[in-house]
C-alpha cells in the first residue's frame, strides 16, 4: 500500500484542479439532461467513472483491500443514498445553471449538522445555528425575483427543490460515510458507489432511454470520464493535506462553476443570483468553522 507524505500545496493544486473537474462535469450533465432521462445519466456517469477510480486504484494497491469488507448493507445503504443524491444533482442541473446548482450544494454541510445530531449525537455550536439560519436565507435571495416577479422560467422551483433534496439526502450520506470509514478504506466506499449507481442507472432502462446521437454521447462518456477524475484528484488532496484545509478550499468550486455558466454555456448572472450563492457559501464555511469547534458529546442514557 502506497503512503503518502502530506503535502498542502500539492492538496490545493489537486484540490483545485479536482474541483474544475468536477465543474466540467456538472457542464457535460447540464446539456445532456436536454435529451437523455435522469436513469440513463446516472449510469453512464457512474459506469465510465469505474475507469479512472479502478486505475487508481490499482495504482495504489488498493483493489484487493477493498473488495473485502464485513459490511456490505452498509455499502448498499451508502449506495443508494449516493445513487439518490446524484439523481437529484442531474434533475436540478436539467432546470438550473451550473452554477447555481452548484452553490445548493454547499447546503449538504447545513443539514448534516441536523443528521449528525439524530445519527451520531452531536452537539453543535451557536456559530453552527447562525450558519444554518444564513444558509436558508441565501436560498431566499435566490428565489426572491420569482417570489415578486410575473415570470418565471420553466421548472426553475423544480430545480431548487431537487437541489435542497440533493443537499439534505447528501447530509445523510454522509453520514453513513463517516460510519463505514470506521471500517473500510475510502477507496472501497468509492468502489461500492460507483458499483450501485452504474447498476441501479442500469436497471431504469426498463422505462426507456433515449436514443443518442454522437455529441450527447460524447457529452455522458465525458461526464463519466470526469467524474471518476474529479473523484481521484479529490482522494489524492485529501491524502495530502488537513480536512479542515481542504473543507474550506472546496467552497472554491462556486466561481469555476459561475465560470463554465458565462464562458461555456454563455449563461447570464442577475445580481440576486449571486448574492443568494455568496450567502449560501458563506453559510457552508460558518458551519464548517462551527463544526471544527464542538465534539460529540455523549448524551446521558436515560
Amino acid at each position: 500500500m502506497v503512503i503518502t507524505k502530506s503535502n498542502p500545496v500539492a492538496a490545493l493544486w489537486l484540490a483545485t484542479f479536482g474541483l474544475v473537474t468536477m465543474a466540467a462535469m456538472s457542464a457535460a450533465i447540464h446539456d445532456a439532461a436536454k435529451v437523455a432521462p435522469v436513469g440513463q445519466l446516472v449510469f453512464w456517469r457512474s459506469f465510465v467513472a469505474l475507469v479512472p477510480i479502478l486505475i487508481y486504484m490499482a495504482l495504489r494497491g488498493q483493489i484487493g483491500p477493498s473488495l473485502r469488507t464485513k459490511y456490505p448493507y452498509k455499502h448498499l445503504i451508502r449506495g443508494l443514498l449516493g445513487c439518490l443524491v446524484m439523481a437529484l444533482s442531474f434533475i436540478s442541473l436539467a432546470y438550473l445553471s451550473v452554477g447555481v446548482s452548484t452553490a445548493l450544494t454547499y447546503l449538504s454541510p447545513i443539514f448534516a449538522i441536523f443528521a449528525a445530531m439524530v445519527f451520531l449525537r452531536e452537539r453543535p455550536a451557536a456559530t453552527v445555528f447562525a450558519g444554518v439560519a444564513l444558509g436558508f436565507a441565501g436560498i431566499v435571495l435566490m428565489l426572491f425575483p420569482a417570489l415578486v416577479g410575473a415570470e418565471l422560467r420553466d421548472g426553475t422551483l423544480i430545480g431548487i427543490a431537487a437541489a435542497i433534496g440533493m443537499a439534505a439526502a447528501n447530509a445523510l450520506a454522509r453520514v453513513q460515510v463517516k460510519d463505514l470509514t470506521r471500517t473500510d478504506p475510502p477507496a472501497s466506499i468509492a468502489l461500492s458507489f460507483a458499483v450501485v449507481c452504474g447498476l441501479a442507472g442500469l436497471a431504469s432502462s426498463l422505462w426507456g432511454w433515449a436514443a443518442l446521437d454522437a455529441q450527447a454521447f460524447a457529452l455522458l462518456i465525458g461526464a463519466g470520464v470526469l467524474g471518476g477524475m474529479g473523484h481521484v484528484l479529490m482522494m489524492e488532496a485529501t491524502a495530502r493535506a488537513p480536512v479542515s484545509l481542504l473543507a474550506a478550499y472546496e467552497y472554491t468550486g462556486i466561481i469555476w462553476a459561475f465560470l463554465f455558466d458565462i464562458v461555456l454555456l454563455g449563461v447570464g448572472l442577475d445580481g440576486w443570483t449571486v448574492a443568494g450563492a455568496v450567502v449560501v457559501v458563506g453559510a457552508a464555511a460558518l458551519v464548517t468553522y462551527g463544526q471544527g469547534r464542538f465534539a460529540a458529546k455523549p448524551v446521558a442514557a436515560e
